[in-house]
């Protein structure tokens, strides 16, 4: 008696922030009696207690098994050992990401570093008194930043093979799954049945190795922000996904130029360091059955009346605590673990531009947008790509953000708003017998607007925070009005500068300490 295998293709897929759930469908004529039903290939990494079997037809569903089916072919290699070199090769990728970051933060520093001593040799030469300091300042800074850049090299040259590793073991794992291996999984579904008869048969279950996230486009035309909403679908479960009824869910969610922000500027007395003795030498779940979806969301087109190309949205079922999006278009997503795109909303937004800067950190001039969520869409943290009218402009991180909430966003850097920031006096006094010593600073601050049009500019300075009772901080001229001073020190003003117009911004303090107190954290 030959076995009854069915032919179910995937008709669904329902994509979770971390997994997803699969459905295969297909019809087979069943003889009378006691029948078994296999279905397969599935995955070899699925999750046996989330399999689920419904159907249609004159049968009754006796049980469903999963179970191991041998065959004589044998693969070139284990999906065991294919999965493990994917993770290796994916981890190499990650920890050479996080090396070339910290050469890069590296590069800046000496670049900043060899910008701001220029200037004070600059000062040395013109009094005459540089010597052989200046040469052996500029071969040493000269030396440290080709070794960063060579090492920078370095590591791109092994992301580059570690990412072809990556892509290798995708390609082999897509190909093992559509061989006839000797280890697959297989659904034993097993019926009953009076007479012979054509029975409709739907198995579902759920699978790791799959994902999606979120990723945004934030485009600005003039004063209107247009924010589009994608869902990045990744997954390498082993067995492609046709196209079908795709749809994204935010159930069990995990959870970049940002503008300036300033920490608090303490200054201390100094506490010399306590000695630490050396501390004495020290002397693996199964998931909840969730009940099989029954049907599934047709999608939608919704298409814009407009002589540019119309945007397709997604369908939207909004739950208790997720929310679910069908789109518009049918997606296929490979087992290649590449990221495959798919249209979720496209929604207009009212934003409120101004620039802000924190010359005190960096004289760069970030533009700003205010915007509140009007839409009915939870957007989840993601990245996104950000777009004055055409032109790329960076990259921003989009937070979680509800309707109705107001966030900032960063929309790149704006060089037409000049920003430059210098001290302008500084005294220092000696303490005397009884006296304290005392410290007088003063910096201008000049921004320039060189855009057509008023530019409103939010900039930040700082004052020092004092941490001792024994030192004293006192501001002695802020010109113009800071619109705010915090306890902790961070000067604000909200300016609102003409076209080509130019202001300064003087900011002055002192500090007293006592005679006994050898002072930490300043700097100029």
């Amino acid at each position: 008696m030959s076995e009854l295998v069915l032919d179910a293709p995937i008709v669904a897929v329902v994509v979770y922030p971390d997994r997803a759930r699969v459905t295969r469908r297909g019809r087979i004529t069943v003889p009378t009696g006691d029948q078994t039903v296999y279905v397969e290939p599935l995955p070899l990494a699925l999750q046996e207690d989330s399999v689920r079997v419904a159907g249609r037809g004159p049968a009754t569903v006796v049980g469903v098994d999963v179970a191991m089916r041998h065959h004589s072919q044998a693969p070139d290699e284990t999906v065991a050992d294919l999965e493990r070199r994917r993770r290796e090769a994916e981890a190499e990728v990650a920890e050479l990401v996080d090396a070339d970051d910290v050469q890069a933060q590296l590069d800046t520093f000496l670049a900043q570093l060899g910008r701001r001593a220029g200037g004070s040799f600059a000062r040395t030469l013109a009094a005459g008194e540089a010597g052989s300091q200046l040469g052996e300042f500029t071969e040493s800074l000269a030396a440290r930043l080709s070794a960063v850049r060579s090492k920078r090299r370095e590591l791109a040259g092994r992301r580059q093979e570690a990412e072809e590793r990556l892509a290798a073991a995708d390609r082999r794992l897509a190909e093992v799954a559509q061989q006839r291996v000797p280890d697959r999984r297989s659904a034993a579904v097993a019926l009953a049945l009076e007479s012979e008869a054509d029975v409709e048969i739907e198995l579902s279950y759920v699978v790791p190795g799959a994902g999606w996230t979120s990723s945004y486009d934030v485009r600005l035309t003039g004063d209107d922000l247009t924010l589009n909403w994608y869902g990045l679908i990744t997954q390498h479960t082993g067995e492609d996904w046709p196209e079908c009824d795709l749809t994204l869910s935010t159930a069990r969610p995990m959870v970049t130029a940002k503008v300036p922000e300033l920490d608090p500027w303490y200054l201390d007395r100094y506490h010399p360091p306590v000695p630490v003795s050396a501390p004495p030498a020290p002397g693996g779940r199964r998931m909840s059955r969730d009940a099989m979806p029954t049907a599934f969301a047709a999608a939608e087109s919704v298409q814009a009346a407009a002589p540019a190309f119309a945007d397709l949205t997604a369908t939207v079922e909004q739950g208790v605590t997720a929310a679910t999006y069908t789109p518009p278009r049918p997606v296929a997503v490979p087992a290649d673990g590449a990221s495959h795109r798919a249209t979720i909303a496209s929604v207009d937004l009212d934003a409120e531009l101004d620039y802000i800067t924190a010359p005190v950190r960096s004289t760069d001039v970030h533009l700003r947008a205010t915007v509140v969520n009007s839409s009915a869409h939870t957007l989840p943290a993601g990245k996104a790509a950000v777009f004055h009218e055409a032109d790329f402009v960076g990259s921003a991180a989009l937070p979680l953000w509800a309707p109705g909430e107001e966030v900032e966003l960063a929309l790149g850097l704006d060089d037409r708003i000049r920003v430059e920031r210098k001290l302008v006096r500084r005294t220092a006094s000696k303490a005397t017998l009884g006296s304290t010593r005392r410290r007088e600073v003063e910096y201008e601050t000049k921004i320039e607007n060189h855009t057509p049009r008023t530019a409103r500019i939010t900039v930040l300075d700082q004052l020092p925070v004092a941490r001792d009772h024994e030192i004293a901080v006192k501001p002695i001229s802020t010109e113009p009005e800071p619109a705010e001073v915090t306890d902790l020190g961070v000067v604000t003003w909200k300016l609102d500068l003409a076209a080509e117009g130019e202001v300064r911004i003087k900011l002055g303090f002192r500090v007293d300490t006592a005679k006994s107190v050898d002072l930490t954290g300043w700097r100029e």
